[in-house]
């Protein structure tokens, strides 16, 4: 893996998923403990800087009262504004300490659904600074990832996977996902394999697959 044609980009690890006392952590903490998602991020991060990896940082925010977004959300927004998470200016929409942004990191604006790609300007700041490959990390394991994935995929990038980074609302989902999903949109690979690959390993097997 080529660092400087490289992008570690980490979704939504925010205090209302990630920390006791989030809005929403109470629906991803089992899968946080069974797989170490935080901390194998928090090594991933510490190894794409280490090799000069771009870091972008994807974070989701609301004004109070989600004018953003339909008044009549369904689905998994409709949970988000049930919850009331991810209100701008609030401790439970900060960027939790363990993954902070460091200086010079990009932290994108404008991620109001699922996709990285669809409101903000990802695909051109990957564009302009010539990154090739991204590896994705954070939550949730089958949607904000699997959604951002899954356009990366079809915009030609070569995407990986963390799958020891991510997290879901359960376990079934979450393996679900990382079985039957990301290798049709993607190389899923462990942090400690990301970590060696971009020190200079041997690639691991393509975990990828077709039909």
């Amino acid at each position: 893996m080529n660092p400087t044609t490289t992008a570690l980009v980490l979704i939504e690890f925010q205090n209302d998923f990630t920390s006791e006392g989030g809005t929403l952590h109470g629906a991803v903490a089992e899968v946080m403990s069974a797989t170490d998602t935080l901390p194998n991020a928090k090594k991933a991060l510490a190894a794409a800087r280490d090799a000069g990896t771009a870091v972008i940082h994807s974070p989701i925010s609301f004004q109070p009262g989600y004018y953003e977004i339909s008044s009549h959300p369904y689905g998994i927004l409709k949970g988000v504004v049930d919850s009331t998470s991810f209100v701008k200016g609030t401790w439970g929409c900060e960027i939790v300490g363990d993954v902070a942004p460091a200086e010079g990191e990009i932290v994108l604006e404008g991620k109001r659904g699922l996709d990285a790609f669809a409101s903000t300007n990802l695909d051109f700041i990957l564009r302009s600074k010539g990154i090739k490959t991204i590896v994705l990390s954070g939550f949730l394991t089958n949607c904000c990832v699997e959604s951002t994935m899954r356009s990366a995929y079809e915009k030609g990038f070569e995407v990986y996977t963390l799958t020891d980074a991510v997290g879901a609302t359960s376990l079934e989902e979450h393996a679900n996902a990382i079985k039957f999903d990301y290798p049709m949109f993607s190389k899923p690979i462990t942090t400690e394999e990301f970590i060696a690959s971009l020190a200079g390993a041997e690639a691991t097997s393509d975990a990828s697959r077709g039909y």
